[in-house]
């Protein structure tokens, strides 16, 4: 009997035990899944979710706010997820504010992040949808990664292939890389430009300092008006010299001078003309001569 009494005892607290342990688990599950409080809800559409499900958490500024209530396919580009999320933190969202999904940790489960808006706009109320942004997949990254991988090995080959053209081939680099006469001739080449170039500071020193002729004709402003001044005069000259012999063709004493001059040369001319036409009249008969014999005529 008394045995019996305590199996029952017993039996009783273990049931009691397993009742209270049931509803503490069911009263904390039901804690993380907003199962119990105030809550609103939330919506943001995206193209794709990249992997995230019902029951995961909602994030906003580093803290659990809310979970995934609800995941809809709308289109064949466009998914509508569902969030519900506490009332305490509605005050703080406001209507700009933009949904993002990432991973909780390198391998962790998904996530969807909300960051905040505006801190002067207006709160968001009631089944709002907010502005999502593009979800960025991994296989974009590895896609990108091929190409960079891809470039890389296209340059190391490029490379590969210019450095044994310079060790192996007969282009100009490759000779002053390796032909010690062509690399000597290179050097003397740039000392006498550099030489060249010394002499030629050292003049536009002199010019800017000496007291020759050219260095007054560039540095000497008066010693460059007087220039300037003689070939004025120069030129005032020639064109009163040229009036002076217009003026001497038209004087009685001196016409019959350059009337003789004239004639003289119009003579010159009429006898050149002849010896060219006779020349003409030469060669014509020696092609004509030639043609004969050939038999073309």
């Amino acid at each position: 009997m008394n045995k019996e009494s305590g199996f029952t005892w017993k039996l009783g607290m273990f049931v009691i035990l397993g009742l209270v342990l049931f509803v503490f688990t069911i009263y904390f599950v039901g804690r993380q899944k907003n199962l119990f409080g105030s809550t609103f809800h939330l919506r943001a559409q995206f193209r794709t979710v990249s992997g995230l499900r019902e029951g995961n958490n909602v994030r906003f500024s580093g803290i659990n706010i809310g979970t995934v209530n609800d995941i809809e396919l709308i289109t064949d580009t466009s998914v509508m997820v569902d969030l519900l999320v506490k009332r305490e933190v509605q005050q703080f969202i406001k209507k700009d504010a933009t949904a993002s999904i990432g991973s909780d940790g390198l391998m962790g489960d998904k996530v969807l992040t909300i960051s905040p808006g505006n801190a002067i706009g207006r709160h968001v109320k009631n089944n709002d949808v907010i502005v999502s942004k593009r979800v960025i997949e991994v296989e974009d990254i590895m896609i990108s990664l091929k190409t960079s991988v891809d470039n890389a090995c296209i340059i190391t080959n490029q490379l590969a292939q210019l450095t044994y053209k310079m060790n192996n081939g007969n282009g100009i680099l490759s000779k002053l890389i390796s032909d010690d006469q062509l690399s000597n001739s290179f050097k003397n080449t740039l000392t006498n430009l550099q030489t060249s170039s010394d002499e030629f500071a050292i003049f536009t020193t002199k010019m800017n300092n000496g007291k020759g002729a050219l260095s007054k004709l560039v540095g000497n402003e008066s010693f460059g008006e007087k220039l300037d001044s003689t070939m004025s005069n120069l030129q005032s000259g020639t064109k009163a010299l040229s009036e002076d012999m217009e003026a001497a063709k038209h004087n009685f004493l001196l016409k019959g001078f350059f009337k003789k001059m004239k004639k003289t040369e119009a003579k010159k001319l009429a006898e050149f003309k002849k010896k060219e036409s006779l020349m003409k009249n030469n060669d014509l008969k020696i092609e004509d001569s030639v043609e004969k014999k050939a038999g073309f005529k």
